[in-house]
């Protein structure tokens, strides 16, 4: 039904009207609200369209939503960049994709009622306030739930309703819910959320580990449920009660990679378990270095990325390394002039507030060249927490194979 991938950039001026869909209010853009309706629709043209979003009315609410109005101010040259940014509270906005995707995936209808669990930034909010007919919208964390929600109202999104409590208990006084969309990760699916979901209704929803998630969606037929193993993801934990049912936690002092071979392909998708935000990302069984299976990233375009995502955790108090080593083999690997836009191996750190602390790398690989095992100790922040390592051509062209991806950490010393 669907793929992933994504991109970015653009500018101009001129003053134009503008009607935010569900706010039926239309303002006078200024040159850089201008400039933002150029970068939001190149955003949807280059990584939700090229991307797989087919349904129209989806299409159009990400053209509409104004991204930049839900991100910090001093984030806002960053909003149409398909990529999760931090929003305070340890939260994160989700990358456009994401919001497209999961929101294609329940198809609201005029009719429907639709809960969120995470309102976050209100972004998501938005994008359903005029595809269904109510949302309601619930926050953990008290800041961001009243932010968010003198936000909408401010932006006119009237048929948003917002409070703040724990979304595991769902919103029993508004349910039963048409569709019900959850923007943060518990291990396992909430009960008042299962019971709360109307007959022939829809639910998406992150499951899993807190750096190794899959999407599942689950519908309600004659009172029972069917579930659906979609693609995998990382979102940030649902706290609260989820947290406490947790049973599963990270060891940040010892951070690993899953499935570094990509010998699990549990969809039969040709895509590997346990990466995420794959983009023309395929399985090779015929060029391969360990196992049955290598990754192979192709791109013969330069504005799109290809790549895939892995997030871990790691205690830079205690990691003040990691060895990583892999196999890796191109096919005429032409650079991108940005400069994290080569074939490489990159490790992105974030702080306990997913604020970024740095990157490492490994590479660039260029050219044309046969299996080759490259290894090399990267730093850790001493403030990291968690890190996602990104692996791929990037905005490069060419072909990159790579197998064999093994991490040892060294306690800080």
């Amino acid at each position: 039904m669907l793929s992933s991938r994504l991109r970015n950039v653009a500018t101009p001026l001129l003053v134009v009207v503008l009607c935010v869909a569900s706010a039926k209010t239309a303002f006078v853009q200024t040159p850089t609200e201008q400039r933002f309706t150029v970068l939001r629709n190149q955003m949807v043209d280059e990584n939700i369209v090229r991307e797989g979003v087919t349904n129209p009315r989806v299409v159009k609410a990400m053209r509409t939503i104004p991204r930049h109005e839900f991100v910090p101010p001093d984030l806002r040259y960053k909003a149409y960049l398909d990529s999760a940014l931090p929003i305070g509270g340890k939260q994160t906005i989700s990358p456009p994709f994401i919001v497209a995707y999961m929101t294609e995936v329940i198809d609201p209808q005029p009719t429907d009622r639709v809960l969120e669990i995470g309102t976050g930034s209100g972004y998501q909010a938005a994008v359903l306030s005029p595809l269904a007919k109510e949302v309601y919208s619930i926050e953990i964390v008290p800041e961001l739930g009243r932010t968010a929600a003198t936000r909408l109202q401010r932006l006119g999104y009237r048929n948003v309703k917002t409070k703040v409590g724990d979304g595991y208990k769902g919103w029993e006084e508004y349910a039963p819910f048409d569709k019900i969309i959850v923007t943060c990760s518990p291990e396992k699916v909430p009960d008042p959320l299962i019971e709360q979901l109307k007959e022939g209704g829809r639910m998406i929803i992150p499951l899993g580990e807190r750096y190794q998630q899959v999407f599942h969606t689950y519908e309600k037929k004659n009172g029972e449920l069917v579930q659906k193993r979609l693609i995998p993801t990382m979102f940030v934990p649902m706290t609260g009660i989820s947290e406490a049912k947790r049973e599963v936690l990270p060891n940040n002092s010892k951070p690993e990679i899953v499935n570094g071979s990509f010998e699990l392909d549990k969809n039969n998708d040709n895509r590997t378990d346990h990466w995420y935000y794959q983009r023309q990302v395929s399985l090779n069984a015929s060029d391969v270095k360990d196992g049955e299976y290598a990754v192979q990233f192709d791109n013969a375009d330069p504005t799109r990325l290809s790549q895939m995502l892995q997030g871990i955790g790691v205690d830079g108090s205690k990691v003040g390394s990691l060895r990583v080593s892999l196999w890796v083999k191109g096919y005429n690997a032409m650079p991108n002039l940005k400069a994290l836009e080569k074939p490489s191996l990159m490790i992105h750190f974030f702080d306990k507030d997913r604020r970024s602390v740095g990157t490492r790398a490994i590479g660039p690989w260029l050219g044309t060249f046969q299996w080759t095992r490259v290894s090399s100790t990267l730093q850790v922040p001493p403030n990291a927490n968690e890190a996602v390592i990104r692996i791929g051509l990037n905005g490069s062209t060419g072909r990159l194979l790579v197998d064999g991806i093994k991490m040892t950490p060294i306690p800080r010393r």
